[in-house]
């Protein structure tokens, strides 16, 4: 066996384990860029005086008329998913051309030239041609399409204040992981939040988050089930010849 078949195989091993251990594993994969923001510099609590037979103590009141709404970095909100898109479209388009060309025999020098192609070409039988030529062409093409989009995405996912920029607008992001028997399953979502939007139960819907990017998608036994293998991603990707 030769040095290339055997570099080939080992090649070919090390993929189909890699991928046995990638449909194993569900541990859960948190992505960084949607990870909780935190204030940078953390304010440290104070401990509580001891109460002194006073109506009115620090450290013990009670804020009746606080504004829990999130407005600072690190302050969390809850995003209502509301999302229900469709879209449909369809395009029918048919072209056509067609072109005619006649050039007529030239005079020269008050003479019309004529051959005699018998002579020129054996295998023609038309005497005393000219030059005049006729030329002609016809392109026709039709083409059809029919796309169809339905999307639904309901449920409440609680994010966190990344930054607060110079208007006032919030950018929040987040991330939601749920396992679910042998699988994980992640809602993901980033954008820019108006505090005017935000409810007063400190929610705000997701229809209303601007530059939104929400990702839904899962890992483990189910997807793995799902997903079409690699040979088959491959002979329909692209990159197959066929």
């Amino acid at each position: 066996m030769s040095t290339l078949t055997n570099l080939y195989l080992r090649t070919l091993a090390v993929i189909v384990a890699a991928a046995l251990l990638a449909g194993c594993n569900t541990t859960p994969r948190r992505d960084p860029e949607y990870a909780a923001s935190y204030p940078a510099a953390p304010v440290t609590p104070q401990a509580a005086q001891a109460a002194t037979g006073a109506i009115y103590q620090h450290g013990h009141d009670l804020a009746f008329f606080e504004d829990i709404k999130a407005r600072r970095i690190g302050d969390i909100l809850t995003v209502r998913l509301t999302e229900n898109n469709n879209a449909q479209k369809k395009s029918d388009t048919a072209i056509g051309r067609s072109n005619a060309s006649t050039i007529e025999n030239p005079t020269i020098l008050g003479a019309t030239p004529q051959f005699d192609l018998p002579k020129l070409l054996p295998l023609s039988s038309t005497k005393n041609n000219t030059l005049e030529t006729n030329l002609a062409a016809q392109n026709d093409f039709a083409g059809k399409s029919d796309s169809s989009v339905s999307n639904t995405l309901t449920g409440d996912i609680t994010v966190t204040v990344a930054d607060v920029l110079p208007n006032g607008y919030l950018m929040v992001r987040g991330e939601k992981r749920l396992n679910i028997n042998q699988g994980n399953e992640y809602i993901k979502i980033s954008g820019l939040v108006r505090p005017i939007d935000i409810a007063a139960d400190n929610s705000v819907a997701s229809t209303r988050v601007a530059d939104a990017t929400i990702i839904y998608n899962g890992d483990g036994a189910t997807a793995d089930a799902n997903r079409a293998g690699w040979l088959t991603r491959f002979f329909v990707s692209a990159a197959s010849p066929f």
